[in-house]
């Protein structure tokens, strides 16, 4: 009698191994278009605030509050929402997360005073930060090996092209039928959830965790067609690509206490910077002087060039010291958004515009790269987890202080001041980091902006 062998096939060693394929571009395709949406989702407020305060006679500081319910919501949504995927599979919580931001964004446009408008919004913050750790860590786990770091990069670039989209529809349709029309507008992404359930690949580390080996099987086969699997083979996922919790207490040891404390500053500086000029751009610019119109504009050049400084930070990240990029990055954000109230000329506006959004949203990938290579693998989700959630303290913080700010009637430079401050706060502190202590100085481990795959809890 014939003895059949049965061996254990990994499937992260397939998926990093596999050719880029039409399965992949499916993926890239639902995971970009989803932070796209997310993203509109996220900068319509930023567009509307000053249409808004008007009509609902608030000021500048209530408006900060308004503006901050959303990414009360998002620090919540990405720790809860994002985790439920461990349980509920990935696709089924992509789809939540999208009907939370989808439904409870056009019920904003539904309200007509401060405190049911911000409870709108941080009930659809809980799906916008929810979505973001799922999507970057499906795209994560599917994307080949060599390719892992530039497709989540681009992945990540998604955020600002919905920026961008806000930027350019905003104008004519606030103009045409008011501020509530760019709400209703971000509720459509809702009527995506059937398609997405269609085609979407469940997540390997799921299937495997819930032992659904048929399920795992059909997965594999498109990720890797000319894999042969018998009906003897049993998938299996490594232990390390398992969560795990780490004690908190372990950042702190081995002489990584300084620099876990900096980290945390880095973080809650870079997401203050990006999320005072998402919230209070527009009405900065109009308080310049521009119209709605020209202070979109702005609105736009700031998210073309995040796109640019995501994608460009990703290459510059993997090409030379990650450190020293971050350093750079945090003082190039810092000079220019400090330039940005004392300039006058039109065009040099828009250059220092595009060079703030390039280095801020930069900025922010970097320092989760870099906190994903400073962190050896057993404590890793954890120190970006813990770096994260602090860093949503410095993005429910931004819209309120610069809020006050603003109804302080300071002059306009003060107010760019204020948010470049932040940025060389971010710089003394990234340069305060001993890389010494850094899992990637050491020789065992292996330092790559691909460090990034770990990101099943990049956002919470």
């Amino acid at each position: 009698m014939e003895e059949t062998m049965t061996k254990e096939i990994d499937v992260q060693k397939v998926a990093d191994t596999a050719k880029f394929s039409g399965f992949h571009r499916g993926i890239l395709f639902w995971c970009v278009l989803i932070l796209v949406l997310d993203g509109y989702d996220l900068a319509v407020v930023g567009a509307a605030l000053p249409s808004i305060m008007k009509e609902m006679g608030v000021e500048a500081t209530k408006a900060g509050f308004m503006a901050s319910s959303a990414l009360f919501g998002m620090m919540f949504g990405a720790i809860y929402l994002g985790t439920l995927a461990d349980r509920i599979g990935r696709k089924l919580s992509m789809c939540l997360c999208i009907g939370l931001f989808s439904i409870f964004t056009a019920a904003a446009g539904l309200t007509g005073d401060p405190i049911t408008f911000s409870v709108t919004r941080f009930l659809a913050g809980l799906g916008i930060g929810g979505v973001l750790p799922v999507v970057t860590a499906q795209m994560g786990e599917f994307a080949p090996g060599k390719l892992r770091a530039r497709l989540v990069t681009i992945v990540f670039a998604g955020y600002s092209i919905g920026g961008i989209l806000v930027a350019l529809t905003g104008k004519s349709l606030i103009e045409a039928y008011g501020w509530q029309a760019v709400f209703f507008v971000a509720g459509l992404p809702v009527f995506f959830i059937p398609f997405i359930l269609w085609t979407m690949p469940e997540s390997m580390a799921f299937l495997a965790r819930k032992q659904r080996q048929e399920s795992l099987r059909a997965v594999v086969r498109k990720l890797a067609p000319d894999l042969q699997i018998t009906p003897d083979d049993r998938l299996v996922l490594p232990q390390a690509a398992m969560a795990s919790n780490a004690p908190v207490a372990a950042l702190f040891a081995r002489g990584r206490a300084l620099s876990t404390l900096m980290i945390w500053v880095a973080f809650f500086t870079g997401l203050f910077m990006v999320y005072s000029l998402s919230s209070w751009l527009t009405k900065l610019m109009a308080m310049s002087g521009y119209s709605l119109g020209s202070a979109l504009n702005f609105v736009l050049v700031f998210n073309i060039g995040a796109v640019c400084g995501a994608v460009g930070g990703g290459w510059l990240g993997d090409r030379f010291n990650i450190k020293h990029v971050l350093v750079a990055f945090y003082t190039t954000g810092a000079v220019s958004l400090s330039l940005i109230g004392y300039t006058k000329p039109t065009e040099l506006l828009f250059v220092l515009v595009f060079i703030v959004g390039a280095s801020t949203l930069g900025t922010q990938l970097l320092a989760y790269a870099y906190a994903g290579e400073f962190y050896p693998g057993s404590i890793r989700s954890t120190g970006v987890g813990f770096a994260s959630g602090i860093g949503r303290l410095g993005a429910i913080a931004a819209p309120v202080l610069i809020g006050a700010l603003v109804a302080m009637k300071l002059p306009l430079e003060q107010n760019f001041l204020a948010i470049g401050f932040a940025g060389l706060v971010g710089t003394l502190a990234v340069i305060l980091i001993d890389h010494r202590q850094s899992a990637s100085a050491r020789p065992s481990q292996e330092t790559s902006l691909s460090s990034l795959d770990a990101r099943p809890s990049i956002n919470q």
